[in-house]
């Protein structure tokens, strides 16, 4: 019996980013309500369509960490479609501008990779309203390396 190559998780989550599997994906981060909607090629999708109370501020509105959190899972989903085997990233650095307070309500995110070399990455990301008004921006360095 010939047994099967040996694959990190890592690869395993590379590979369903890769085949758009959002139904797959598994983070802890989904338990906050953000979800993936669609994974392509330097590019994903999400929506984050309720918001537990844990992540308001006393103001009323989405805490900025909440969010960065929900940036970080699409610009890692965004940068992972790119990899070849054998490769991992890591956040090199990472800017986020909040330009209006986020209510609780349903949000938008797409991150999309601008620019890729063979040991960086430079990303982009956004967050809107449901009519499309960018709320959040960020803008993220990505280090490449062999495993």
């Amino acid at each position: 019996m010939s047994e099967l190559p040996h694959r990190s998780p890592l690869t395993e989550i590379d590979r369903l980013i890769k085949e758009n599997r959002v139904s797959d994906y598994v983070s802890p981060n989904l338990a906050l309500g953000m979800r993936p909607l669609a994974f392509g090629t330097g590019t994903s999708q999400w929506l984050w369509d309720h918001q537990p109370p844990a992540a308001l501020n006393p103001f009323g509105t989405i805490q900025g960490g909440y969010i960065t959190v929900l940036i970080d899972e699409m610009l890692s989903t965004a940068i992972a479609s790119v990899l070849e085997e054998g490769e991992w990233a890591v956040t090199a650095e990472f800017k986020v501008s909040f330009m209006r307070a986020l209510s609780p309500g349903p949000w938008n995110g797409e991150a999309r990779v601008q620019r890729r070399t063979r040991a960086l990455a430079f990303l982009e990301a956004h967050i809107t309203d449901q009519a499309g008004t960018v709320a959040v921006t960020a803008s993220s360095t990505w280090a490449i390396a062999r495993r």
